[in-house]
């Protein structure tokens, strides 16, 4: 059986840069293919993570944290048990902690993703 995160290019605990260094978000995500997700730089006690996205990815959840979506480019609908949030550039949302969802990139998208450092961006 394969294992979920081999279909995604998505590591979980490098951290790209650290504080007071320059960060050219429009340039990582015009390098990267779809599915690429890359934890940008630790604030605090998060992290922000870059993400580009096209199609699904897979229903999950984070027992332990909110997961904040903002929609850089492209087009999100973020589907919850109960409704679907349709977000496009310069719109976000909140997943509150332990609420399953299903992202949905409708082509290439580019979200900015505010979580809990160490999280498990494949979900709990």
């Amino acid at each position: 059986m394969t294992d979920i995160t081999d279909r995604y290019d998505i590591a979980t605990t490098e951290i790209l840069f650290s504080s007071a260094e320059e960060i050219d978000i429009s340039a990582i995500a015009r390098a990267h293919m779809p599915w690429w997700n890359r934890t940008l730089c630790a604030v605090n006690d998060t992290w922000v993570r870059l993400a580009v996205m096209d199609g699904d990815f897979h229903w999950h959840k984070h027992d332990d944290t909110d997961e904040f979506f903002l929609i850089l480019e492209g087009h999100l609908d973020l589907e919850l048990e109960d409704r679907t949030i349709s977000l496009d550039p310069g719109q976000a949302f909140t997943v509150p902690k332990g609420v399953m969802h299903l992202p949905h990139a409708r082509g290439r998208t580019v979200a900015l993703m505010i979580e809990k450092e160490g999280v498990i961006p494949t979900g709990d």
